[in-house]
């Protein structure tokens, strides 16, 4: 039992701390070295794909990796890829679908996603590397909260 309880931890730990990971390499790597890539996400997309998704495919593999080294005795390894792949989920159901509509959107009155909207669409406000602001997904500022 112990070491479910410890598993479940690794998981919901993984997902929290790809959050604050995310929102770092967000604003110090994919707006700083990394923006020839990431500007993509800020165009227009002339496709169903765009150039950016090439971090979601590096997310998901290194995630397969973890989850593969780890899937013989499901040892931290296999748990943390699998908080990796969680989160990857999350992120596509909320910004992919949600927020950029690549499938039809679901529309939802609910108060914390109109707040992440609001912040992803501030965060898209400038089509430029600078300056931007909101570089989180699932937690925003209080500014955005009505």
């Amino acid at each position: 039992m112990l070491t479910v309880l410890f598993n479940i931890a690794i998981l919901i730990s993984t997902i929290i701390g790809m959050e604050a990971f995310s929102w770092a390499i967000h604003k110090y790597l994919f707006h700083g070295p990394l923006w020839f890539i990431h500007k993509t996400h800020h165009q227009e997309r002339r496709g169903w794909l765009e150039l950016n998704d090439i971090f979601s495919f590096g997310f998901a593999a290194f995630a397969l990796w973890l989850m593969w080294l780890g899937h013989l005795n499901l040892d931290y390894r296999f748990w943390i890829g699998a908080g990796i792949s969680t989160y990857g989920i999350i992120y596509f159901v909320f910004h992919d679908w949600f927020i950029h509509n690549r499938f039809k959107a679901f529309k939802s009155d609910n108060r914390y996603l109109q707040n992440i909207r609001r912040a992803h669409k501030m965060h898209h406000k400038s089509m430029e590397k600078e300056p931007a602001e909101e570089f989180g997904l699932l937690i925003t500022e209080r500014k955005y909260k009505k």
